[in-house]
């Protein structure tokens, strides 16, 4: 995925075909970045599992091997400079779309059985084990987004034989205005928001522990915050964390599903949003209460006296 996303950036810069209102190097691009994120990240959660690890080193190379197919077709329709995504305009492009239609349950069903794995190891930081179980599962649910995709539109069902069945966007046709480097819609829904958002999870959610890890640990330049060094306290604040990313997780989906563009919400959509932030800040300060029995920091010394001459003289 690093040399493909070398390559890829070398055909953003010297190749200047459009597909789809994109560069047509942009998807390879997009999608190898992501799976080395993906990849390292699995890798890492993998590492974890005290036991099981026969079972997660092959579940493991089932998702790479799968990876490493979907993008090897991928970059196989950019060279031959068509689609590759709900693509049925020939028997061949059929094909194709259909082998990746194939990588991507045996990629999701990988993927199962790692958070499958995760749900019943036993992690010694409790807050470490939740943190990952559970953004293990939100991004299971944010690949699961991809299946939606292949649906057809209205427009498509009107059709005989449309040469293209499935869309990323919801009420407008792919292609649209879009935002830069994303390639979101901005006039109507777009499933790749949820999609992107989901699957990410497993980063942005460990990094957030991490984060409470390094405020608890007291250091040169940064004073340590002494009640996130109690577990408790940071297994709270990973399950409100998490529940949150679950809701604003559903809340893009549910979004996307109406048509509705990303930065073009609601009321319903606000009032979701709204609703988010105020359970999720009352969650935050009620998970940051002192626990009984958890550790206290510790009183500052009192100052030294000065030491009287005879004492010097003895030392």
């Amino acid at each position: 995925m690093g040399v493909l996303a070398l390559v890829s950036a070398v055909g953003l810069a010297v190749d200047d075909r459009i597909l789809v209102g994109a560069p047509i190097w942009a998807k390879p691009f997009k999608f190898s970045v992501s799976f080395i994120a993906y990849a390292l990240s699995v890798a890492w959660m993998l590492s974890l599992l005290p036991r099981g690890r026969w079972t997660g080193w092959w579940a493991g190379t089932v998702v790479a091997g799968a990876s490493a197919v979907e993008m090897v077709l991928i970059t196989l329709q950019v060279v031959r400079g068509t689609r590759s995504h709900f693509n049925q305009a020939t028997p061949f492009d059929n094909t194709v779309f259909q082998i990746m239609g194939g990588t991507v349950v045996v990629l999701w069903l990988g993927a199962l059985v790692i958070a499958l794995l995760l749900l019943r190891a036993r992690i010694l930081d409790r807050a470490m084990a939740w943190t990952v179980r559970l953004s293990s599962l939100i991004a299971l649910a944010g690949a699961g987004v991809g299946f939606l995709m292949v649906r057809p539109t209205p427009e498509q069902l009107a059709t005989d034989n449309p040469p293209i069945v499935g869309a990323h966007s919801v009420g407008v046709p792919d292609g649209g205005p879009s935002m830069p480097v994303t390639g979101w819609a901005t006039t109507g829904g777009d499933l790749r928001v949820a999609h992107f958002f989901g699957m990410h999870a497993l980063q942005l959610l460990p990094l957030v522990l991490l984060v409470l890890a390094a405020l608890a640990t007291r250091s040169a330049r940064f004073p340590r915050l002494a009640r996130l060094a109690d577990e408790r306290v940071r297994l709270r604040l990973a399950l409100t964390v998490s529940a949150a990313y679950a809701a604003t997780f559903v809340l893009l989906t549910w979004q996307a599903l109406r048509g509705q563009a990303l930065f073009a919400p609601d009321g319903a959509t606000l009032a979701g949003a709204g609703a988010i932030v105020l359970l999720g800040g009352a969650a935050a300060a009620f998970s940051l209460r002192p626990t009984p029995g958890g550790p206290s920091p510790s009183p500052p010394s009192p100052p030294a006296s000065p030491a009287s001459p005879a004492e010097e003289i003895a030392a």
